[in-house]
């Protein structure tokens, strides 16, 4: 039977990623994930698209705080609730054509982004007043929220789609990619290659408890894959890849030839709900695209 083998959340958007033993699942996602993200002056997202080294900025998670940490940087610290943010200011941020207000989290946060990054930049919390709704045209009667992801609540991965796209990249002697290439929220193991590409429905079972997963719409992939994750610079043997090999056999016409890797979910049921690694997993399987 399938299981839950990793837990990744992404508590600064396009920043290091946390690789947990249990999460708490709530309408928006992983607890934690992708509440915080670095913008620019106008409030415009900034991601490891055009700052790599983002991927360089290193998160953890204490009792009331997030502290934040970068190469020849001194540790930064900010609240985990908005609450304890001193009279915070709301700006106007934007991820892609969604618009939104946003906390900014202070002068000390921006001159210290701006600082490591070198050019202008905030760091903004997610107002939990806000509800960002996913596009409707994949969730369709579900209104899934989410805060600064791109586009949906949980990114999901099967192990043995990255070991199958591994082989391919050492069959032509390029070095294997790691998991956090891809940045997901939940892998499993179990499964066949790519069979999250046909997976309706994920239960994942929390004691009794059934915690019900839909996977909406294949993920597209962008630059971010090339970037090696520990240096903020694609390897410069092979700069593309795994674009490159992912070229050959993972055009989705779905989604107009764009390379997908993953699968974007939603919450149907099991808000709250603790998930763990080890839990077993039921993946309900549809043939019918």
């Amino acid at each position: 039977m399938p299981t839950v083998s990793g837990l990744y959340i992404y508590p600064i958007k396009s920043c290091a990623g946390i690789a947990l033993k249990e999460a708490r699942l709530l309408d928006t996602g992983l607890e934690y994930d992708r509440n915080w993200m670095v913008v620019d002056p106008t409030g415009l997202m900034l991601t490891q698209r055009s700052h790599g080294r983002l991927a360089l900025i290193r998160v953890g998670l204490v009792e009331r705080e997030l502290i934040i940490s970068a190469p020849g940087m001194p540790d930064l610290r900010t609240p985990l609730s908005v609450a304890a943010l001193e009279r915070p200011a709301l700006i106007e941020t934007r991820v892609w054509r969604d618009t939104m207000s946003a906390f900014d989290t202070g002068t000390q946060t921006e001159a210290w982004f701006s600082e490591f990054l070198g050019v202008p930049a905030r760091l903004v919390r997610f107002d939990p007043a806000v509800r960002r709704v996913v596009d409707p045209l994949w969730t369709g009667d579900i209104a899934a929220i989410t805060q600064f992801a791109d586009g949906f609540p949980l990114l999901v991965l099967g192990e043995a789609s990255l070991a199958d796209l591994n082989r391919r990249l050492a069959g032509k002697g390029a070095p294997p990619i790691p998991m956090n290439r891809f940045r997901p929220n939940l892998v499993f193991t179990g499964l066949d290659a790519y069979d999250e590409d046909y997976v309706e429905n994920l239960t994942v079972w929390v004691g009794d408890e059934a915690v019900q997963l839909h996977l909406v719409k294949p993920c597209a992939r962008c630059p971010i894959p090339t970037i090696d994750q520990a240096s903020g610079f694609p390897d410069p043997d092979w700069p593309n890849e795994p674009l490159d090999t992912m070229s050959v056999y993972r055009g989705n016409a779905r989604l107009g030839g764009a390379l997908t890797f993953g699968q974007n979910a939603i919450v149907s049921s099991g808000f709250g709900a603790v998930l763990a690694l080890g839990q077993q997993v039921d993946a309900e399987l549809g043939f019918d695209d």
